[in-house]
């Protein structure tokens, strides 16, 4: 491991000459412990760029469950028959009211931050914390030109390229090579930003470089084992590469294409067919109800959540049901919001502090009683603040 981190942390020495465009590549190191002092202080310039959505990482005990839970999973296992907790909306953690004020000029008014925020911990936090997959909405950044986060409006870290991040899960991955990461990348239309050439060319050009060859699965069309995708990231696709040339250098792809066109808009039950190749068709059974919009106004918290851990827990039955669809990719969203009354993903999440339990309390029992069985990915809002949901997915 010690080798493939130098030879990563060299790597970083000559990405990092491409992106400030200082001439790296004619310089000759004296000595290997010159060029590992190069290319920790790149990498820790790097890491510290993408702290605002990365954080910092201090690290994760062997005794923890959640810090390198694929270990015991035998290599052969494909990753659909898996229990997977993810995040939902991942880079919001940091994104506060006082971060939303000072960042009105790029947005103008808009909803209060709580709206916005559905985590609140890090990224290497997340890893730690037996997170293995990630939600990530990107547009251009306003005025860089760059690759940045987005939850619907809310601009969360202006200064933060995707490159950054990318960087920081191939260094922890590189710290624990049994895990597997998988990034569902989302372009987010309502940003005011464009979906353009140049936004596709340049998320292309990230996601098929020389160090993302070494990083990413390269599998096309299906996910295939944990085996195949340990210390390495697997793309769920959740944009497209429609406005890019025909040339046979823009014809690569990896991971699964989640088309957007078929992930429909607040919606319980999605069919998605993401391989029509195979003999047999690959498909994703999704919930993705975020919004309770078939209650009346005046309903309150209890029964918003009440609507909302009822189709999560539909889903999940689904997904546990070997006689259904076992061979298939089941995802199923926790996270939700109702904020025409007042219930923030917080509150959807977390319940109202008092009498009323949130999706996250209710849906925990259940999950302990059905643990061991095959969940699916499930993606979580404040996915630690009630102990013990992300061990019952993991079954740890």
């Amino acid at each position: 491991m010690v080798s493939l981190y130098l030879c990563f942390l060299y790597s970083l020495v000559f990405t990092v000459s491409l992106y400030a465009g200082a001439a790296f590549g004619s310089t000759i190191l004296a000595s290997e412990s010159g060029q590992q002092s190069l290319a920790q202080s790149a990498l820790a310039e790097i890491l510290q760029r993408g702290a605002p959505i990365l954080g910092f990482d201090t690290g994760c005990s062997a005794l923890n469950a959640t810090c390198d839970w694929m270990a015991k999973i035998p290599d052969e296992t494909e990753l659909v028959h898996m229990s997977i907790p993810g995040t939902h909306d991942s880079s919001t953690w940091n994104y506060t009211q006082a971060t939303q004020d000072t960042l009105l000029g790029y947005t103008g008014p808009i909803v209060p931050a709580e709206y916005f925020q559905c985590q609140e911990h890090s990224f290497f936090q997340m890893l730690n914390g037996g997170i293995r997959v990630f939600d990530l909405r990107v547009a251009l950044n306003p005025g860089n030109g760059t690759i940045g986060f987005y939850h619907s409006q809310a601009l969360l870290a202006p200064n933060t390229r995707i490159e950054d991040v990318l960087f920081g899960f191939y260094y922890w991955l590189d710290l624990h090579p049994t895990e597997a990461v998988l990034l569902f990348i989302n372009y987010e239309s309502g940003t005011g930003t464009q979906d353009t050439l140049a936004f596709q060319k340049q998320l292309y050009d990230i996601l098929s470089s020389g160090l993302a060859n070494r990083y990413w699965v390269q599998i096309n069309g299906s996910l295939g084992t944990l085996g195949e995708a340990r210390g390495k990231l697997t793309l769920l696709q959740r944009f497209d590469y429609n406005l890019l040339p025909t040339a046979p250098e823009y014809g690569k792809r990896i991971g699964i294409h989640l088309d957007p066109e078929d992930w429909h808009d607040n919606d319980p039950n999605i069919t998605l067919v993401y391989n029509t190749i195979n003999e047999t068709q690959q498909v994703a059974y999704i919930e993705d109800y975020y919004e309770m919009d078939g209650l009346p106004l005046s309903a309150g918290a209890a029964e918003n959540i009440q609507w909302k851990y009822n189709a999560t827990i539909a889903h999940l039955q689904d997904a546990i049901n070997i006689n259904l669809h076992p061979d298939q990719l089941y995802i199923t969203f926790v996270s939700s919001e109702h904020d025409t009354d007042g219930e923030t993903p917080r509150i959807m999440a977390l319940g109202n502090g008092t009498d009323v339990p949130g999706v996250n309390q209710k849906i925990l029992p259940w999950l302990q009683e059905q643990k061991g069985k095959r969940f699916g990915i499930v993606m979580l809002d404040f996915f630690d603040t009630v102990p013990g949901v992300v061990e019952a997915i993991i079954d740890a």
